[in-house]
């Protein structure tokens, strides 16, 4: 039995497309903490993080918006998630991808307090390795992976409390980088399981790969799920669609191998926009990969109705 925290994120700042603010709500509604618990995990909910005051932080990079905010977003999450660390397995609801640099900063910081490597993985369509100063769009969401990995350029962000090393990294169904993001990434050690790496090998044997090396070294690991890793057919309630993702089978391997490995030490959920959703489709199946994430068998799984 898991001790499951339930932490709300409802950030919104980190990208331009309103809607991701609804998500903590979508994932209770969706029966996220009722999952759980049918698995026979123990849930407490915390309710939804609500950051401190706002300073006035600025930065040279005009493109970029809701900085103060985001600055005020990620020291309450690093601290929500580092007090979940200490008795449970944060689950953070979220919100967009830009949230991950307060729960990740949370994360290594227990991390380091216990002396125990951190690793990733990133399921993602993007590799969000952008910087402050980098960033064309503006939008922080595409930055969370640059920031835990200490690169240069965040200012006037705190520095990431233990950059983690690029061999403790590894992004799965990756299919939209920037040139910047490219450059930033080739010369670190971070696995890119792009969706050609996983079209000619498959799920399985990359995953066990990665798996194997967090157990050997005896590691915590942070699993970072956002919706634009699946399929938008199945999965339409994200402002970042890219097609070619992950199917409802291949979601399924990885969240079910990823419980098989008893390595999950915490999670979060991002990017899921429930005002693009259509009748809950995506906060169900989210919650239903958690549920894989959890124990929950492929024969255990109800038959689904949309009407």
């Amino acid at each position: 039995m898991t001790h499951c925290i339930l932490i709300g994120a409802p950030v919104d700042e980190g990208q331009r497309r309103p809607g991701c603010l609804m998500g903590p709500a979508a994932y209770r509604v969706a029966g996220l903490a009722g999952t759980l618990s049918a698995l026979g995990h123990q849930v407490e909910d915390r309710g939804d993080v609500v950051p401190g005051p706002v300073g006035t932080e600025t930065c040279a990079n005009p493109a970029v918006h809701h900085l103060p905010e985001m600055i005020a977003w990620t020291e309450a999450l690093a601290r929500a998630t580092e007090d979940a660390m200490a008795t449970g397995m944060p689950v953070i609801m979220g919100g967009d991808h830009a949230l991950a640099m307060g729960t990740l900063t949370g994360v290594a910081r227990h991390a380091a307090r216990a002396d125990r490597p951190l690793f990733v993985i990133w399921l993602d369509a993007h590799s969000d390795f952008h910087t402050v100063e980098t960033t064309t769009s503006g939008n922080l969401h595409g930055t969370p992976m640059a920031y835990a990995s200490g690169l240069p350029g965040f200012a006037p962000f705190p520095p990431f409390p233990a950059p983690i090393p690029g061999e403790n990294i590894c992004m799965f169904g990756i299919r939209s980088v920037d040139p910047a993001e490219l450059a930033a990434m080739q010369p670190t050690e971070i696995t890119v399981n792009d969706m050609r790496v996983l079209d000619e090998h498959g799920i399985t044997a990359p995953l066990r790969a990665f798996l194997d090396r967090v157990n050997a070294a005896g590691g915590l690991l942070h699993v970072s799920l956002d919706v634009d890793f699946l399929d938008p057919s199945i999965a339409p309630a994200v402002g970042t669609t890219v097609p070619g993702g992950a199917t409802f089978r291949e979601a399924h391997l990885v969240m079910e191998l990823l419980h098989e490995s008893g390595l999950v030490t915490s999670l979060d959920l991002v990017e899921l926009n429930p005002f693009l959703d259509e009748r809950g489709r995506t906060a169900k199946l989210m919650v239903d990969l958690v549920g894989s994430l959890m124990g929950r068998k492929v024969f255990d799984r109800p038959t689904r109705s949309f009407g």
